[in-house]
């Protein structure tokens, strides 16, 4: 059975769709059971839903735990962390600076913000609000997420330190996820208009929207109550991790809301950045935000996967793309811990926003049957197709590490050899010492990230964190040598998608 926009209008003049299922139709409760389903299926603790139809929130509920072990239950008001979903805040931001003549899109970043430097002067020079907004400066994606990851520098020692991270294509000539220019385009807000990027989206947004309970920082954490844990997946369970500071890449990634406050960001949206009689969006800077600014390219593969997608690219802080030949605007988020997600499909009023204490991806199928659900579409099991399709993955790089590892092994030289202090610009100092017979490495600008080292095979060392880490675990230390068996420099290989140790060109400083 299948959801029409008739019967949704008739279920709404009588319903308030929150976190009890008394009042649903028929088809609401297919989609609520499909979702309990598909919970449970990928094995996530606890996930809020909220959907918008026609201007008004038809669901909007908790499922799952908010602790995993705990009976604690997760409700539409229970607090995630949307990570990346900020940039639409951000973007957003800039718009309305931009509508009230402070700024223009084309002005220059560098005249702006003096300290904004990259890997050429042209570039640096170059480079304007829009591109900030659009993934295309030339940097690879996450590069040089390292220089914030768990890091004690302030945003604008962040920023100063971009200059120091490599080119990774042609400036304007492909697509690189950039968090440090988001990071950057959160300087800009503050410059221009004296308030810091959460200051000011709290009195444009959050208010205006009745976002309540929405935060910018995990330091309020602790006096806050109904709020998600992070989990990782650990040997085929969940395991509760703590919540990270991101307060110095916050534009990129720092706030913290709810299923119920971000359905109001959604609603905002879809109205043409209207609320009441109240025009928070002018819809000329949201056409603008929802063009696309940096194309990008449509594989067969993703033509096989998602029906109707006939284009993808990204505009300014929104993924822009389509489903079943209709324009889709989304983002996802990633934290430590949780990700999240919101899809529109303007043409059909239809908003979803989907936040979980977990790091699996079932956002996007359960976007996409909830969409086939109001389309009348063929109703596919996206869950299952794509829990399936995650699963059949080969060997990956960890299982390659460790089945190159030669047994029995000595290093060439001395422990003590091995000491001393290796720099580099983008990650400052780093130390290794030998405690009894012991090698500890150390990051001043990141001491979460310390570890011991303990003897993999030769010149090389498995890093043993001091701390549990959301995004990676198992990872090599190797010494670099020369000729003469004299020290030089550390590389790291630690596999995972999201922070790039292998960036970290590491030289002995003594």
């Amino acid at each position: 059975m299948k959801v029409s926009t008739v019967k949704f209008k008739v279920f709404l003049i009588s319903c308030v769709f929150l976190s009890s299922l008394e009042g649903f139709s028929q088809d609401l409760k297919e989609i609520d059971n499909y979702i309990i389903k598909a919970r449970q299926d990928w094995n996530i603790p606890g996930m809020a839903v909220a959907i918008v139809k026609d201007g008004e929130i038809v669901l909007s509920r908790g499922y799952g735990f908010i602790t995993s072990g705990k009976p604690e239950r997760v409700d539409e008001h229970t607090l995630f962390a949307i990570a990346s979903n900020t940039k639409a805040f951000i973007s957003t931001s800039l718009a309305l600076l931009v509508e009230q003549g402070k700024l223009n899109w084309s002005d220059k970043v560098h005249e702006i913000l003096p300290h904004f430097k990259l890997y050429d002067p042209y570039v640096t020079a170059a480079v304007t609000v829009e591109d900030l907004l659009c993934h295309r400066v030339g940097l690879g994606t996450y590069s040089g997420d390292l220089m914030w990851y768990k890091s004690n520098l302030s945003t604008e020692e962040v920023v100063s330190k971009i200059q120091f991270v490599p080119q990774a294509f042609g400036f304007r000539d492909g697509y690189g996820y950039s968090n440090l220019m988001f990071i950057a385009a959160g300087e800009v807000i503050k410059a221009i208009s004296g308030q810091s990027w959460d200051i000011f989206a709290d009195s444009a947004f959050f208010k205006p929207l009745n976002m309540e309970r929405t935060v910018t920082s995990t330091n309020v954490l602790p006096g806050t109550s109904n709020v998600a844990s992070p989990h990782r997946p650990y040997y085929g369970g969940n395991q509760v991790i703590n919540w990270v500071n991101w307060d110095n890449m916050g534009a990129a990634g720092g706030i913290i809301s709810s299923a119920h406050d971000m359905a109001q960001w959604i609603k905002l949206q879809l109205n043409e950045g209207i609320v009441g009689t109240d025009t928070i969006i002018p819809i000329r800077q949201q056409q603008i935000m929802w063009s696309i600014h940096n194309a990008r390219l449509l594989t067969d593969r993703d033509r096989e996967l998602i029906p109707g997608k006939i284009y993808k690219g990204y505009g300014l802080g929104w993924s822009l793309d389509t489903y079943r030949n209709k324009q889709v605007v989304s983002h996802g988020g990633g934290y430590d811990g949780m990700y999240s997600k919101v899809m529109m499909v303007p043409e059909e009023n239809l908003g979803i926003v989907i936040l979980t204490n977990s790091m699996k991806s079932i956002s996007d199928p359960l976007c996409f049957y909830i969409i086939d659900m109001f389309l009348d579409a063929e109703v596919r099991d996206w869950s299952g197709e794509m829990l399936s399709y995650q699963g059949s993955s080969g060997p990956g790089r960890i299982e390659q590490l460790r089945s190159a590892q030669v047994k029995k092994t000595k290093p060439t030289l001395d422990l003590d050899t091995y000491t001393g202090n290796f720099h580099s610009e983008m990650h400052g100092k780093v130390t290794i010492t030998l405690e009894g017979k012991q090698l500890k490495l150390a990051f001043e600008n990141a001491p979460a990230l310390n570890a011991t080292l303990n003897h993999w095979h030769y010149d090389t060392w498995e890093i043993s964190w001091n701390e549990d880490h959301a995004w990676f675990g198992f990872g090599l230390l190797q010494f670099k040598l020369d000729v003469d068996l004299t020290v030089t420099g550390l590389h790291f290989d630690v596999p995972n998608y999201d922070i790039f140790f292998d960036e970290v060109d590491l030289v002995k400083a003594n």
